[in-house]
């Protein structure tokens, strides 16, 4: 294992112990257990130590195709990961280098609406941090409901709004494991700031100004799209987009310690008039995909190469 999973190990440990903690029904360490165990699987079948972890959301994989040197993993592969169930989340965990720099980025993630329990969804984030992961950058398609927004703008999140979370549905809900962080953390510094500026100088040295944005992104449960007086209430709220993943798994990974950016991507416009003929659907989030993926994968692959590592993020 890497110096990053060890200074996570309890002392003296025998594998019979590690293995009585993963697969122990109930025991209190299960989810250290196995993001651990998971971890340690993946690091014994690659040469590469990510800095840098990437989640791809819908119709924009793409990202994963541009690491060098590719080892891939299908999810159903590997110990304790979920499987994607969504059209256009290709289910693969990509290990490579990004102009350099060591990565493992996510072709297709998780959501609640798939019926996983929230812990599961976002057992990627504990798995990329035990791995080494410094920052951790997030896509997602999203409906567009600040009246500003084009369909195929980029919105740098700046900020979210948990709906599930309202509810009592938060990932770090349960007992607390010290290991990965604090009992309450704080999300007031969720996205951080330095690399929402560096997206924008590199937006701007690209020529993207006209269709890049800054936001406050809503997460619903889904799987069904918003009816037109949520998309009202949200946007009074102060929510510029609305999609259905994200915010879970950026709340675990500050929960670990890792930075975090975000952006999405504007594949529809919300539906705010009774007398619109529009409708949301899956097929159009996808097309949009593919129109605006490589501006945008010409984006992060940018910011990767000019993030600095080694500090000590908290």
């Amino acid at each position: 294992m890497s110096h990053s999973v060890e200074v996570y190990a309890p002392q003296n440990w025998t594998v019979e112990q590690w293995n009585f903690v993963v697969w122990s029904e109930g025991a209190p360490s299960n989810t250290f257990g196995r993001s651990y165990a998971t971890a340690d699987w993946l690091l014994t079948q690659t040469a590469v130590r990510p800095l840098v972890g990437i989640v791809c959301g819908s119709g924009l994989g793409g990202l994963a195709d541009l690491l060098k040197d590719q080892v891939a993993f299908n999810y159903r592969d590997i110990p304790n990961f979920p499987q994607s169930t969504v059209h256009g989340h290709a289910g693969r965990l990509v290990f490579g280098t990004l102009k350099g720099r060591p990565c493992v980025c996510m072709q297709g993630r998780f959501h609640l609406y798939e019926g996983y329990p929230i812990q599961k969804i976002t057992l990627p984030m504990r798995i990329f941090k035990l791995m080494g992961v410094e920052t951790v950058i997030l896509t997602n398609a999203a409906g567009g409901l600040n009246q500003d927004y084009k369909v195929g703008d980029i919105m740098i999140i700046k900020d979210h709004l948990n709906m599930p979370g309202f509810a009592g549905n938060n990932p770090l809900a349960g007992p607390n494991d010290e290991r990965f962080g604090v009992r309450f953390p704080c999300m007031s510094d969720a996205y951080d700031r330095e690399l929402q500026q560096l997206a924008v100088d590199v937006g701007t040295e690209l020529g993207y100004r006209d269709f890049l944005r800054e936001g406050v992104y809503c997460v619903l449960g889904g799987p069904s799209f918003e009816t037109i007086a949520e998309c009202r209430m949200l946007h009074k709220l102060g929510a510029d987009a609305v999609g259905m993943s994200t915010v879970h798994e950026v709340i675990v990974a500050r929960h670990c310690g890792m930075r975090v950016f975000a952006l999405s991507l504007i594949t529809n416009q919300a539906v705010m008039d009774y007398d619109s003929e529009e409708k949301a659907n899956h097929e159009e989030v996808l097309q949009t995909g593919k129109q605006r993926a490589e501006q945008l994968e010409r984006l992060v692959s940018t910011m990767v190469t000019r993030i600095e590592y080694n500090n000590n993020y908290s």
